[in-house]
């Protein structure tokens, strides 16, 4: 009588795997999207910088700041930031200017419904103020936290 050797896994092996796959899938994708999201944000708090060394440029040209963003780029108060959907490289944040004469503030706000969305908005402005609403898209926290 020969003896068979066994070159396989039995069903009991491979139900491990699979659960010790899932106890650390379950562990692993939350830390994993946190770590997105925070991506996301800092890149939009590099855009914004970005935009406010613009702004500066058209305010050494003109002596004022600009209130476009999706205006094509000209130098001068009258143009634009050149953004041409008003949102960040990604998508994941509307940009919007408010520039009342020689101040400006620029808003970075996650798009509704977006993985971004109920993190909080980002504010830039041009005494390099830098504040993150955490965990409030309406910029309206009554203590934002720097970034």
């Amino acid at each position: 009588m020969k003896a068979y050797r066994n070159n396989g896994f039995s069903l009991i092996e491979l139900m491990i795997v699979v659960v010790i796959m899932g106890i650390l899938a379950v562990i692993a994708l939350p830390s994993y999207q946190s770590y997105v999201v925070k991506g996301s944000r800092v890149a939009a708090q590099v855009e914004l910088l970005e935009l406010a060394s613009l702004q500066e440029k058209i305010y050494l040209n003109s002596n004022a700041y600009t209130a476009n963003v999706t205006t094509a780029y000209n130098g001068t108060s009258a143009g634009g930031l050149g953004k041409t959907t008003g949102l960040t490289s990604d998508g994941k944040y509307t940009v919007t200017i408010v520039a009342p004469g020689q101040i400006h503030t620029i808003t970075a706000t996650p798009v509704t419904g977006g993985k971004q969305a109920g993190n909080g908005c980002l504010t830039l402005q041009e005494n390099d103020l830098r504040q993150w609403h955490e965990n409030n898209d309406a910029c309206n926290s009554v203590s934002p936290v720097p970034w």
